[in-house]
Parts: C-alpha cells; sequence; structure tokens
C-alpha cells in the first residue's frame, strides 16, 4: 500500500454560490451547481469545466483558487493528460508542436483552460460539451458529465474523433484523466491520509517523464512525490482525514499521478494512461470508438468523530 503524508492548512480560496436546496443551480456567472444529501459540487465550464468547489457535509475539499489555471479545483484532462514530452506530438507522418506551458513540456492537455458548453442537465447531474480545436490538429469533441449521489459524485470523460475522409480510418491517439487538488487539512480532524494499491511506479526521469522503467511501489509513506503508478484494473483509493471524512475514489482509468510536494494539497490523478502517453502507449480514437474513462468518489464519516454540519 501506499501511504500519503501530513502536512499543514491549505489558503481557502472561497466560492460564493447559489442558495440551498436540493437539486441543479444555474449561477449568472454560468456556473452550475448540483447537490444531494451530504454533496454540494460548484461546476464552473467557463473555467475549463472544473470542479471550482465540492463540500462534503460542509466541509470543502479543494483547494478553491490559485494564480495559475494548473493549481486549483478538479478540471479534466483531455486531450492528454501530464506533460507531453518536448511539447511535440508525432502521429501520421507529421510532427504537431504545442504551446510549451511546462516548458519544455505542454502540460494537462487542453480542456482545463477552455470554456464548455452545457449540452444537458436535471435535478442530479450536468453534461458538457467541449469541441477540440487549435492548436489540436484532430477534429474531435469531449464530453464530461457529473452526477451527484446521497454521500457521492461520479464524474466521466468521453472523447470522440469527429475526423472525416481518409484520415478519419487510421483514428488520433488520446488521453483522458483527471487532476483534483485536495486539501491536506479541512479545519477539522487530523491532516490527509492516502492509501492505495499499485502494481508499480514509473521511473521518473530529470525532465519529469517516466524513462520507461518500471520499479516497486514503496511500502512506506515517501513524499515529494511527483510520480505515476500503475493501477490495472482501475484504481482503488482511500483518502481519510482523521476524526473528519474518510472518502473512497475509484476509477477506470489504468494509470494514477500522485502529486504531493505542495505542502497544503495532495493531488491523486487517475488517468488512462501515464505522461508522455501519446507517444509512448497511444490509444487511439476513432469514429465510432471513442475513449471513455469514469471515476467515483464517496465518502462517510470518519471514525473518531462526525463531519461538520451541512
Amino acid at each position: 500500500m501506499i501511504d500519503g503524508v501530513v502536512g499543514v492548512v491549505g489558503v481557502d480560496g472561497g466560492v460564493v454560490g447559489a442558495n440551498g436546496g436540493a437539486g441543479a443551480d444555474g449561477g449568472v456567472d454560468g456556473s452550475v451547481r448540483l447537490r444531494s444529501e451530504g454533496v454540494d459540487a460548484l461546476i464552473l465550464p467557463g473555467q475549463g469545466c472544473r470542479l471550482g468547489s465540492l463540500r462534503a457535509h460542509g466541509l470543502e475539499l479543494l483547494r478553491t483558487s490559485a494564480p495559475a489555471a494548473t493549481d486549483w479545483g478538479s478540471y479534466p484532462m483531455v486531450p492528454w493528460a501530464g506533460r507531453m514530452g518536448g511539447a511535440r506530438l508525432s502521429h501520421g507522418r507529421r510532427e504537431h508542436v504545442f504551446p510549451a506551458d511546462a516548458a519544455p513540456h505542454a502540460i494537462h492537455g487542453l480542456g482545463y483552460r477552455a470554456a464548455w458548453r452545457q449540452i444537458a442537465g436535471d435535478a442530479e447531474s450536468a453534461s458538457f460539451e467541449l469541441l477540440l480545436a487549435d492548436p489540436w490538429p484532430f477534429a474531435g469533441r469531449v464530453e464530461q458529465t457529473f452526477t451527484v449521489l446521497r454521500d457521492g459524485l461520479v464524474t466521466e470523460l468521453r472523447i470522440e474523433s469527429t475526423q472525416a475522409g481518409p484520415s478519419a480510418a487510421t483514428g488520433w491517439p488520446a488521453q483522458a484523466g483527471w487532476h483534483p487538488w485536495f486539501r491536506r487539512e479541512l479545519g477539522v480532524g487530523g491532516p490527509l491520509e492516502l492509501s492505495f494499491a499499485a502494481a508499480w511506479q514509473e521511473e521518473r526521469g530529470a525532465d519529469h517523464l517516466p524513462t520507461g522503467r518500471r520499479m516497486s511501489p514503496p511500502t512506506t509513506a515517501v513524499g515529494f512525490r511527483d510520480d505515476c503508478f500503475g493501477t490495472p484494473g482501475g484504481l482503488d483509493a482511500t483518502l481519510t482525514w482523521p476524526g473528519a471524512l474518510r472518502m473512497r475514489m475509484t476509477s477506470d482509468c489504468d494509470y494514477t499521478v500522485v502529486y504531493d510536494m505542495p505542502r497544503d494539497h495532495v493531488c491523486v490523478e487517475p488517468q488512462t494512461g501515464p505522461p508522455n502517453g501519446l507517444a509512448t502507449l497511444p490509444r487511439l480514437v476513432e469514429p465510432g470508438r471513442p475513449l471513455s474513462a469514469t471515476t467515483a468518489w464517496t465518502w462517510v464519516a470518519a471514525p473518531g468523530g462526525p463531519p461538520a454540519a451541512s
């Protein structure tokens, strides 16, 4: 098992939403709020279709603001996850160059800084669409759906090709995943502890890309991680804030990145492939053959005390 390390309280950015009550609300800024018993989720389609806030029984689980778009909330990583080596993608005998926003690499895809369009919604769920455009060289769309449960949230991503003509048959590479910024401390109880089983750890090179060598995962907390782990068959992780909340995070993604270098936050990122996977382990998307991913987060009061009332 891999265990998280502890830290101190993070900065509370705070997000103002709609009035109380169950179901879905729309904000004047285009935000969408979904509620159920024990859940209050604020979705910001204009800011990368991210969760800007997620409260479990009144406890804010996420970092709600930061100067950089990569550093807050919980956002989708599409059409690639993590770093794209050298900000270059070679496919079909052509090389495509992207902005090196984590020089010399391109990081976390394009969806987290794009405006998405809501295409469906009801009292329990909301769906959003992003049409892939320049600098992405292939025609496609992404759909993200949030569904609230009693004491939980399910999020789904689907990447589809809308490519036409002879090039459609060859498909194009894609990845999907999520990048949540969890608070180490919730203001009550103890600091976050992380536990999950991994089959291997990808060796991280000096350039922060996997070297291709797989290692045995650590058996104790090591801290200062920005590492990718193999979770074949899917992730099943437990995030515990002792005395406050215990959350189970599951996903059908075969890889998980843990980033716990920040003092106040921990990122647990399920994704369909490893960093630089468009080059090293491509999953092709073709018309009628989309790439899909799902993650479910459910929570209960942790042993030692109930969570704060909502």
